[in-house]
């Protein structure tokens, strides 16, 4: 043996060494080429891929080939005339180019190899076992030529070899692959998947299994599966895995025991694990069907309630591109007069037409493409061409997977409905009485007008029309004539106005005018007072004349303006300030003399703001002992501390809360905090006072007072004894007999009444009498009188006299000098209250407060 043939051999060896652990499919490629640089030194070498989805052959990366030839040789057809490489893939042979600058088949890839200095190229096919193309194996040469049989010998072994290395690879991958297809399909599946050898012992589960079961994988190896099933199961289940030994595959269903002691119920297929002929182990796939099996009776109801469904429903197979009816229930037929047989397989486009509206196309294309609900009203036709309007759901349907398989569609023929909505709008923004606007459709023009007058510089003006005497009209005549009247009053304001000019019934008797570029002032005037005149016209109604009269409140935009109800709120006010300048004339919105108006409406804002934000709080002045001046009980007085104007006198506010009914959710938290200090008082100091909460005729009357007053006292702890409610004479106005049983109730309970500001409001000998009151509060007015006007002095003794024969307490409120407390201590006169002795004062002064409070120095 030559010298130089140990080296060939050991590189051959090597290569048989790599194929043979398997080594890296590069690496061992790397080998080859290198044994064949010792058999053909001159020789460049090449191996290409072949990939038999599209026939193509394709480079390996080396460092022989720049990047670009590389890329040029990728995905290269196999074809007789495609260079050297296609020609001998195609042909199953070698196939050498002596020049590759000559060669035709090179037409396509000459400069490329002209370009890396290549003018030979020899290729021989890599083949299987099988005879199966694997790819190609070459060699270039920078100078023309052509191999000798050694050399053609050289490229036949170096393609044996490559075709061993590329076997061995593919088998390879293929093990890992299966390996990796069980392995995956054994710890994802969504089912308990699990292993028994032959005894029926657990080998290994996924975590489907440990789910299902409740167990652990770790607590079920070794372990008979029959430990794990209902005993009254034991024997099915023991049938199907011996069916299995017995090289059977078994389904069945069996119920199992979870961890957690609950039963449910299994469905198992074992399958036989078979090895040279004999079963060695058994396979399963388990699931929990418990909630199927509940559902199965759901699901023939639901059957039956979808055949019955008055709606029409599909649905169609979302695995398919196509997208098939697999069904249609039978008011889906009724509705397209389509049978089933003649849907079925079909796509819904059928149902389409030329006047289909194709952005709801578009619409369920996307909810279909993204697979979440889609709803759109689109014009559908039957199978007689009839088009109707359908009003259609979609919903997908996901399996347990999270696939979506299936959407159902649910369609209602709306075209009823579809041929009303126009009529439905018009009802929306249209009075129906009249045939005018309404206040919906009056805002809406209203804004439009203002964001164009803001932008154009233009004058807008509202006018806000009240019917004087209307409801008269109504009471006296019936609301069949008041309807004819006001159909009357809205066909001369239309007569009266222009095109562009937009008048609105904005709700009972009142009206709207909305001119846009109104133009100068005398115009509006001009129209308002053509109004009143026609207005003033009598209305003939069945024969009988109907005189009324209206009120007019005009507003425009010259003063600034942020947005539009605001023109609406100013004619308001204008309208108010008609009325009260005795109604049938118009006014001019004037910001000065709305203010009072416009200060009320903010008030009542901020009063109700400030209920929700505790702005309040409670003041107390005593009530002392004429003669002494000792402190007998404290009056509760609100006062207001506003966040920026500081205290708000209580002549302001309180009125103005009794007005809208605002004095009771302020009365009731007064009641419970003054409970809540004077119960603190009496703990902290161990002062006993009683305390006068001042309540409303409202708050006082109203359904569920006395529960109120209960669970002020039991939730502070106060005693009912150290309460006394304050009450006016506006209590009885309403009449005396409810107003005695409740105080009488009050008085059982422990809690006192009195009358306050006596002598001020409806005053009744014969009601005070029956009343169960044990004091009266004269009025600081009769108080501050008595020392100036001889008749004042007569009611004041009168009062306090008969007071004290009805065995009542008398106050005296408002004592602000020493000659006012002389004379109620003259005229015997019990108890005095006033800034002579103390102003009202927050808690934490009236601790400080003495026992005895001597009257100041005037």
């Amino acid at each position: 043996m030559k010298k130089d043939t140990f080296p060939l051999l050991e590189a051959q060896q090597s290569i048989h060494e790599l194929i043979a652990r398997r080594a890296p499919l590069l690496q061992t490629l790397d080998a080859i080429a290198r044994w064949m640089g010792l058999l053909l030194p001159e020789a460049i070498v090449a191996f290409m891929r072949y990939d038999a989805r599209d026939c193509t052959l394709s480079l390996y990366p080396s460092q022989h080939f720049s990047a670009s030839y590389i890329d040029k040789l990728q995905r290269v057809p196999v074809d007789a005339d495609v260079a050297s490489f296609g020609s001998a893939a195609h042909d199953r042979c070698l196939v050498t180019t002596q020049d590759i600058a000559l060669d035709p088949r090179w037409s396509h890839f000459r400069d490329a190899a002209m370009a890396e200095g290549f003018r030979a190229c020899w290729s021989s096919p890599v083949l299987g076992p099988d005879g199966e193309l694997l790819g190609t194996f070459g060699t270039y040469y920078r100078t023309p030529r052509v191999p000798d049989p050694k050399e053609q010998q050289s490229l036949l072994q170096a393609s044996a070899l490559i075709s061993l290395a590329l076997v061995r690879d593919s088998d390879d991958r293929s093990h890992r692959e299966l390996s990796e297809w069980y392995r995956s399909l054994f710890v994802n599946h969504p089912e308990g998947v699990y292993e028994f050898d032959r005894e029926g012992r657990f080998q290994r589960g996924n975590a489907s299994l440990e789910r299902i079961t409740g167990h652990p994988e770790a607590s079920l190896i070794g372990l008979h599966f029959n430990e794990f099933i209902d005993p009254d199961y034991h024997k099915l289940t023991r049938r199907g895995f011996d069916a299995a030994c017995r090289g059977e595959a078994m389904t069945c269903e069996t119920r199992g025991t979870h961890a957690d002691g609950h039963a449910y119920d299994l469905e198992i297929t074992n399958l036989p694990v078979t090895l040279d002929g004999e079963v060695v182990g058994v396979y399963g796939i388990c699931r929990d069907v418990t909630e199927r099996n509940r559902q199965t009776d759901a699901l023939r109801l639901l059957s039956r309630g979808v055949d019955a469904s008055p709606s029409g429903m599909l649905m169609v197979d979302a695995l398919d591109p196509e997208m098939p009816i697999v069904f249609a229930n039978p008011a889906f037929t009724t509705m397209t007069g389509y049978s089933r047989d003649e849907v079925i397989g079909r796509n819904c486009r059928f149902l389409q037409g030329p006047d289909t509206d194709s952005s709801a196309v578009d619409e369920i294309r996307a909810g279909l493409r993204e697979q979440h609900d889609v709803a759109v009203t689109l014009l559908n036709y039957c199978r007689d061409g009839t088009p109707f309007w359908n009003r259609l759901v979609i919903s997908p349907v996901f399996d347990d997977g999270g696939v979506c398989t299936h959407f159902i569609g649910i369609q209602q023929d709306i075209t009823q409905q579809k041929a009303q909505e126009t009529h439905i709008a018009y009802l929306a923004t249209h009075d129906l009485l009249t045939g005018l606007p309404n206040r919906t459709a009056f805002a809406s023009l209203l804004e439009e007008a203002f964001q164009r007058s803001y932008k154009n510089a233009e004058r807008l003006a509202v006018m806000y029309l009240d019917l004087d005497g209307f409801k008269a009209i109504n009471d006296g005549f019936g609301h069949h004539v008041g309807n004819q009247v006001l159909v009357s009053v809205a066909g001369r304001l239309e007569t009266l106005l222009n095109a562009d000019v937009v008048v609105a019934r904005l709700v009972g008797d009142e009206f709207g005018i909305l001119l846009a570029n109104s133009g100068d002032r005398a115009q509006v005037i001009e129209l308002a007072d053509r109004i009143l005149d026609s207005l003033a016209q009598p209305i003939d109604v069945n024969d009988q004349l109907i005189h009324l009269s209206v009120s007019i409140g005009i507003a425009c935009n010259s003063l600034p303006l942020e947005q539009s109800h605001e023109v609406v709120q100013h004619a308001d006010l204008a309208l108010e300030q008609a009325k009260r300048q005795g109604r049938n004339t118009w006014q001019w919105y004037c910001g000065s003399r709305a203010e009072s108006t416009r200060h009320s409406v903010i008030l009542r804002h901020e009063l109700h703001k400030a209920l929700c934000e505790d702005q309040f709080e409670v003041h107390y002045q005593p009530v002392v002992d004429a003669l002494s001046g000792r402190m007998r009980s404290v009056e509760a007085l609100v006062r207001w501390r506003h966040p920026t104007r500081g205290m708000i006198s209580p002549g302001e506010f309180i009125p103005l809360a009794e007005q809208t009914g605002q004095i009771v959710p302020l009365g009731r938290w007064v009641l419970h905090q003054a409970c809540r200090d004077i119960t603190e008082l009496l703990a902290s100091s161990g002062r006993v006072l009683a305390v006068a909460v001042n309540i409303s005729s409202l708050q006082f009357c109203r359904d569920g007072f006395l529960e109120e007053v209960q669970r002020a006292l039991d939730l502070s702890g106060l005693p009912p004894e150290l309460l006394e409610l304050e009450v006016t004479e506006s209590v009885l106005l309403d009449g005396a007999e409810p107003v005695i049983k409740l105080m009488e109730t009050l008085k059982a309970m422990g809690v006192r009444v009195a009358l306050d500001d006596f002598g001020t409001g409806f005053s009744s000998l014969s009601y005070l009498r029956d009343l169960p009151t044990h004091k009266l509060k004269l009025d600081r007015s009769f108080v501050q009188k008595a020392l100036l006007d001889r008749h004042t002095a007569a009611i004041v003794q009168g009062v306090i006299t008969m007071a004290h024969h009805m065995d009542m307490i008398v106050v005296g409120e408002g004592v602000e000098t020493r000659e006012e407390h002389q004379d109620m201590v003259r005229r015997h006169c019990d108890l005095l209250q006033g800034y002579l002795f103390a102003k009202p004062m927050p808690l934490e002064d009236l601790r400080d407060l003495p026992d005895s409070l001597p009257a100041a120095t005037t």
